[in-house]
């Protein structure tokens, strides 16, 4: 039974911690909360990056010029 009593008391700390924490910072958190947009979700991303033109791909791929006056 020691166990158990030990994680009711752990579980009841935890939560008396986390109300404490949603009391202290209420006007803080409501204001955050209030001001994300629902609508702009970052995790939802429905459309790919458009692909690369090849031109950008040959900037990447040829060396910088003064590099090349260098040696």
């Amino acid at each position: 039974m020691g166990k158990g009593k030990e994680a009711v008391i752990v579980v009841s700390a935890l939560a008396f911690a986390w109300l404490a924490i949603e009391l202290a910072l209420k006007p803080f958190l409501h204001n955050t909360r209030s001001s994300i947009d629902p609508a702009r979700d970052p995790d939802d991303v429905t459309q790919p990056h458009p692909p690369r033109e090849e031109e950008d791909l040959d900037d990447v791929t040829q060396p910088h010029p003064s590099k090349e006056e260098e040696e």
